[in-house]
């Protein structure tokens, strides 16, 4: 069957989880030079996502992690990263798949992106922030035109640079 509409959310998401699977790859290479620091915020009851249960008690729906300084065996691939942390002095190993994650943010040089596609609410339509912009993406079948419905925000970066 084809599509009535092109999936622009669906398509933007993957684009900039792509740019998460790169930053990541850079720094299981090469390590993170300062002041560049990473928070990913993943959900932990997505499909793929593997953490030892007691985390999973512990943060049922969310939960955020810090790669800066003590994080090991950083593997990154096309589905997503696994890394070893500490919690409580023993060390625990976490598979992320990148359709988990929710926030990826570099606080060092005020970089973030907020994903907010899900399995759910797909159909719902489809919102990205990005460096504290957010570009809105009709809902898919029966949305309203963006002169209907208030519009879709455009966003230039230029005027989130540093000059």
């Amino acid at each position: 069957m084809r599509r009535s509409r092109i999936d622009y959310g669906r398509l933007v998401e993957t684009a900039l989880r792509t740019v998460v699977r790169d930053v990541l790859t850079g720094l299981a290479k090469d390590g993170a030079p300062p002041p560049h620091h990473f928070y990913v915020t993943f959900r932990t009851r997505h499909p793929g996502v593997a953490i030892p249960e007691f985390l999973r008690d512990r943060y049922p729906v969310d939960m955020t992690i810090v790669l800066q300084h003590q994080f090991w065996d950083l593997a990154v691939d096309e589905e997503g990263f696994a890394v070893t942390l500490s919690f409580s002095d023993q060390l625990q190993r976490l598979r992320v798949p990148y359709a988990a994650i929710k926030v990826f943010a570099d606080p060092g040089v005020e970089f973030g992106l907020q994903f907010t596609i899900d399995d759910e609410s797909e159909t719902q339509g489809a919102e990205v922030k990005l460096l504290g912009a957010t570009v809105q993406v009709p809902k898919e079948e029966g949305s309203e035109t963006p002169a209907e419905s208030g519009g879709a925000e455009i966003v230039t970066l230029d005027r989130f640079r540093k000059k």
